[in-house]
């Protein structure tokens, strides 16, 4: 049997039961188990993997932690309530209210979490191999879901030449719409000191097709990445397995960035024509224009989007890319 979609409504009430644990969680010692530290701590889950949580603390020291089964689902960057068992052991109580959750559609069509309380998707691109442009599209499609900002990183900048005219031609589209557009080489270093400005003081995630260099970017980007990695495979006692899923790092200029094997690939999960619209963001000044209310933006006279990509205010293969993602919603408005 599937498993049914939450309502808003339930979600409501799970965010509800959310807080009222974390109240309970930070109440008086009394109320805990003996077993535990009459004291709750906060921190921040690094990692994940089955049952076991590596958590960073007040002071990023690593704390190997269980979890509560009624706490239901837990991912990387989830900001925690934890109470210690040991010097360097613990089990989360409860979990703080979360300001972003990206997910994606697992195999059976529901959704599963994958990061939490982001601020910004990192979409990796390259000229080898070429990006799909749908591919990006469905990331920007994400971010603006999500209410996470996009920053694009054309990868391998070393690599271009005239050849790739069209493919920056590409990215300029993206700057005109309002997103930001980095040309990094790791091997050079180039763009080096800009992309780390942008992910200063954020939360980050690396999203992209697999080859485009995210692996090089890491590596780049966290001199210390051994340091951290041992550093985690310690605690967790996990070893490699550790960091074969998602995966939080500490930046040395601030902030933090978060890798995830398992976003190489992405698929929508909305379901709603007008969250769809609402991903594109600059068909926002001519939603609600159409000469029929319920214009589906295909062929239907008096379109206000295929006015705009006829006047060269709107990308035709921007309002393509809608279309082929609209047939996938259904007939769901």
């Amino acid at each position: 049997m599937s498993r049914r979609r939450l309502t808003r409504q339930q979600k409501a009430r799970i965010a509800a039961l959310r807080e009222r644990r974390l109240s309970q969680a930070q109440k008086a010692a009394g109320e805990t188990p003996d077993s535990l530290d009459g004291v709750p701590h906060h921190g921040t889950v690094v990692v994940r993997h089955g049952r076991n949580l590596v958590i960073a603390g007040a002071e990023n020291n690593l704390v190997a932690c269980q979890f509560r089964q009624n706490l239901g689902d837990i991912v990387c960057g989830d900001r925690v309530v934890w109470h210690a068992t040991g010097e360097e052991t613990g089990v989360v109580t409860a979990v703080e209210e979360r300001s972003s959750l990206l997910s994606r559609p697992d195999y059976g069509g529901h959704e599963k979490p994958i990061a939490a309380n982001l601020t910004q998707l990192v979409i990796v691109a390259a000229p080898n191999p070429p990006p799909t442009g749908y591919l990006l599209d469905q990331y920007l499609v994400a971010a603006e879901t999500f209410r996470l900002e996009a920053v694009f990183v054309l990868n391998k900048a070393d690599l271009l030449n005239d050849s790739h005219t069209p493919l920056l031609d590409h990215f300029r589209t993206y700057e005109e719409i309002g997103y930001r557009v980095l040309q990094v080489s790791t091997k050079q270093h180039a763009g080096e000191e800009e992309l780390r400005a942008v992910l200063k003081g954020q939360s980050s995630i690396l999203v992209g097709q697999s080859g485009v260099g995210k692996s090089s970017l890491v590596n780049m980007l966290l001199p210390d990445l051994d340091i951290q990695t041992g550093a985690l495979s310690q605690t967790s006692g996990l070893g490699k397995h550790t960091t074969s899923s998602a995966t939080l790092y500490h930046l040395p200029q601030g902030g933090t960035l978060i890798d995830s094997p398992g976003v190489r690939s992405f698929r929508l999960v909305i379901s709603e024509r007008d969250q769809l619209e609402r991903g594109f963001r600059e068909f926002a000044p001519f939603l609600g224009h159409c000469h029929f209310s319920d214009c589906r933006h295909d062929s239907e006279p008096g379109c206000a989007l295929t006015a705009a990509v006829e006047s060269g205010k709107i990308a035709a293969w921007r309002l393509n890319h809608f279309r082929l993602m609209a047939q996938t919603l259904g007939n769901k408005k």
